[in-house]
C-alpha cells in the first residue's frame, strides 16, 4: 500500500459549532464546507468534521459522534498557545499546562463533542524515558 494522505474525520453532532471552534479557536481554515461535511486545514495538516447521521456512515455506526478521541496538536510554543486560549470564554481545560518526564510540555482542552485536544511542544525526556526513544535524532 502506498499511502498518499491521512487525516482524522471526527463525527460531530453540530458541524457549525465544531467548524467555528476549529476555525476561530485553533486557527484552522475551511477548505470545503457543506451542511454534513467540512474539511479544515492548518499549516498543511488536515482535519474534517462529519455529521454522524449522514448516509455514508454504515448503519451500525450511524448517529454516534466522536468519542474517546484524543487529538494531538504539536506547536512551537505551547506556553504561548496556552496563554492565548486559557483565558478565553468557553474554553474548558481538562489538564493544566505541565511538563512530562516522557518528553512533552502540554495541556489538554475539551473540544466539540468532548474530543480532547492535547496541545504539545516536545521537550527533552528525562530518566528512564531517554532510552525509550528509538533514535537519538528523535530527542529534543
Amino acid at each position: 500500500m502506498r499511502l498518499t494522505s491521512s487525516y482524522p474525520v471526527l463525527m460531530s453532532r453540530d458541524i457549525t459549532t465544531g467548524t467555528a471552534f476549529y476555525r476561530d479557536t485553533l486557527g484552522f481554515e475551511v477548505t470545503f464546507e457543506s451542511d454534513w461535511y467540512v474539511s479544515l486545514r492548518h499549516s498543511g495538516f488536515e482535519l474534517a468534521l462529519l455529521d454522524p447521521t449522514h448516509e455514508t456512515i454504515p448503519g451500525g455506526f450511524r448517529g454516534s459522534p466522536a468519542g474517546g478521541v484524543l487529538l494531538n496538536l504539536e506547536v512551537d510554543d505551547v506556553d504561548a498557545v496556552h496563554d492565548e486560549l486559557a483565558g478565553r470564554d468557553g474554553i474548558e481545560l481538562a489538564l493544566p499546562l505541565r511538563s512530562e518526564r516522557f518528553g512533552q510540555r502540554h495541556f489538554i482542552l475539551v473540544g466539540p463533542d468532548r474530543v480532547l485536544i492535547d496541545v504539545i511542544t516536545p521537550i527533552a525526556p528525562e530518566g528512564e524515558y531517554v532510552e525509550r526513544f528509538l533514535d537519538a535524532e528523535d530527542r529534543i
